[in-house]
């Protein structure tokens, strides 16, 4: 009875140890922003595009003076992966996802375990960046309807001097007449045949 026991005790011990540490939400499930550490990965959700993410984890990289590997950052219109080195010469990972037009899944590793501290610091400068871009930009929506067109009246050019009423240079319109009256129909009668 004794070693079943010690070996439930074992296990919840090994599975609090290897919890520990592993999930650390910061905001409430759902919202923008929400942080969560897992597993060695700092993952959130910025209501952002993916070029201006792109463009805020390459600005706070050379903020915190991290070495970018050239040959091993990758982007496309869909997600983008940007891979550098810290003093310590450990691995800096940031995994960019397009969720959505408007949104951007942010995943930052630090070596092979992962460091919650330095990830937290990455993510924090990213995010100023992404802020003093300002809001992120809705897409231009298009219908299939083409534009309408714009009504105006188009510019009517200025009259001349000399071509306005009572200059002698104009011919004077010249009345409608009325058309000429046609005569009255007659009518004919013919005399009466004879019987």
């Amino acid at each position: 009875m004794r070693i079943p026991s010690v070996c439930l005790v074992l296990i919840l011990a090994g599975l609090m140890v290897n919890s520990s540490g592993c999930l650390l939400v910061a905001a409430g499930a759902g919202a923008a922003g929400t942080v969560a550490y897992m597993r060695g990965d700092l993952e959130t959700e910025e209501p952002y595009n993916l070029n201006m993410v792109y463009d805020a984890t390459r600005e706070a990289a050379e903020q915190l003076e991290l070495s970018v590997l050239e040959g091993r950052t990758e982007k496309d219109a869909l997600s983008a992966t940007i891979v550098a080195r810290d003093a310590a010469d450990k691995r800096v990972t940031i995994h960019l996802k397009a969720q959505t037009e408007l949104t951007t899944r942010v995943s930052i590793r630090i070596g092979t375990f992962g460091d919650q501290a330095k990830s937290q610091m990455i993510y924090n400068r990213i995010r100023e960046n992404l802020r003093a871009t300002g809001p992120a930009v809705a897409p231009t929506v298009r219908t299939s309807a083409p534009p309408a067109p714009s009504v105006s009246n188009p510019p009517v050019p200025p009259v001349p001097a000399e071509e306005l009423p009572g200059s002698p240079d104009l011919e004077q319109p010249v009345p409608p007449q009325k058309p000429a009256a046609s005569p009255p129909a007659q009518t004919v009668t013919s005399p009466p045949a004879a019987e």
